[in-house]
């Protein structure tokens, strides 16, 4: 037995990780480092009294079993990451040790001692066990989001997967990118290719290719990923995620089959309306022209026998009739137009409205309306759209008007500059009853052209 203990405790004292040396069937502690007494967490007076009696919550932790296993064999017991909880300042806290009891002979070979060693590694355990908490957290997310992840060793190809990865690209376990590569629509080829072409500079993949399926069904799935470079700046691993976006790309194929589709139909509809429109133009053109005709004659048999009012109805009915010709050449001349090649014109919009006022004459005069307009630019248009336009907007305003006051029309313009265009905004405020009848306010019509 070792008989100068004051050396021996002199000499470890000096070393910062926990000593203690345990002698006799009781395990009497004989030797024990600042370390140790630290982590007994009972004070200094630990000299000369049993392992069990400084630490007896040890009992029930079998670690003072442990020790008196390798007093009593003379195998050293060794232990890693092993929990243990200590009463320090009177309350119980868990911590993490690597300990070791390693048998101490003497000079016969006989076992009289354990020396107890100990590395505190409680928070290395816990910041352990919080890696793999979140690395479980990660997983039943990634589970659950249907997602799937991948890491490639590119040393080696091997994939580790995790997720719904190997259902998605219909893959055993242990498989190679090679395994994988195959998996994909050779039409789909070419979007990797390039994807992994763009990542030698930017380190990230992505791009969207369909999995042939054993069946030989196809599902389209979306890959992005990392390039991941060791110390040296070479490519080491990439990691990443898979995503099943078959119904989402069904679903943008369908959408873009039901646009073609709408488009089409509306394409042909425009193409009847045209035709029509070209149709009922050209068959107004020869009794309208017969109008004209006998219009005049009629004017010219009575033209010397008729008073003042009379030649000013005739008057009416050859400019309504010429109006009536502009606006049937306007429309033939729009539906025949190839809309693609048509060259806008310029529109002198106070002409526009004149015509109207022209038009809208007798309603005019039957409502005692009152119209007020200011000077209107010039704009590039279709005349035969922006009169209808402006037609139906001043038509609606005497139209819906009140009944116990005459309707009040009034058209301004303001020139409005965007993003470095110049826009007209034309604004018609009438007194009528408005969209909401309980509105006392004018309503009001704004126009950019």
């Amino acid at each position: 037995m070792y008989q100068n203990p004051s050396l021996l405790q002199n000499i470890i004292d000096f070393i910062p990780l926990p000593i203690g040396v345990y002698v006799g069937d009781s395990l009497k502690i004989e030797l024990a480092n600042a370390a140790m007494i630290k982590t007994y967490g009972k004070g200094n007076d630990v000299l000369g009294k049993t392992y069990l009696e400084v630490v007896p919550e040890i009992e029930k932790q079998q670690i003072l079993e442990q020790a008196l296993g390798v007093l009593k064999t003379g195998n050293a017991f060794h232990a890693v990451g092993r929990k243990v909880d200590l009463v320090i300042q009177g309350i119980m806290t868990e911590h993490y040790f690597n300990y070791s009891f390693i048998p101490l002979f003497d000079d016969q070979g006989k076992v009289y001692g354990v020396l107890n060693t100990g590395t505190d590694v409680t928070d290395l355990q816990l910041a352990k066990q919080e890696v793999l908490n979140s690395n479980e957290r990660l997983k039943m997310a990634v589970d659950s989001s249907g997602i799937g992840s991948y890491e490639i060793d590119l040393a080696t190809k091997k994939i580790k997967t995790s997720g719904n990865f190997d259902t998605m690209c219909s893959i055993e376990s242990e498989a190679t990118s090679e395994d994988l590569i195959a998996k994909i629509h050779p039409d789909d080829l070419p979007a990797r290719e390039k994807a992994h072409q763009q990542a030698k500079t930017t380190r990230r993949i992505s791009y969207e290719a369909r999995i042939i399926s054993a069946d030989n069904s196809a599902r389209w799935i979306k890959i992005n990923g990392k390039i991941i470079k060791d110390q040296d700046g070479n490519p080491k691993t990439i990691i990443g995620i898979i995503q099943d976006i078959h119904e989402q790309r069904e679903f943008e194929e369908e959408l873009k089959k039901q646009v073609a589709s709408r488009t089409d139909e509306l394409t042909r509809s425009n193409s009847d309306l045209m035709h029509f429109a070209s149709v009922v133009s050209h068959d107004l053109r020869e009794p309208l022209r017969k109008i004209k005709i006998f219009n005049n004659l009629l004017r010219n048999d009575i033209e010397d026998n008729v008073n003042d009012k009379s030649k000013k109805y005739l008057h009416k009915v050859s400019q309504s009739a010429q109006r009536m010709e502009n606006i049937i050449e306007g429309i033939l001349t729009y539906s025949t137009l190839d809309k693609a090649l048509q060259h806008n014109e310029t529109i002198d919009l106070n002409e526009i409205v004149e015509n109207i006022k022209i038009d809208l004459e007798l309603i005019i005069k039957e409502k005692n309306a009152i119209l007020v307009t200011c000077d209107l630019p010039q704009i590039e248009g279709a005349p035969i759209l922006i009169n209808q336009l402006l037609y139906n907007l001043i038509q609606n305003a005497l139209k819906f008007s009140k009944a116990d006051q005459p309707p009040r029309v009034i058209i301004t313009s303001t020139i409005i500059n965007s993003n470095g265009n110049q826009y007209v905004q034309i604004t018609i405020k009438d007194n009528g009853i408005g969209l909401d009848a309980v509105l006392s306010h004018l309503s009001e019509s704004n126009i950019r052209i």
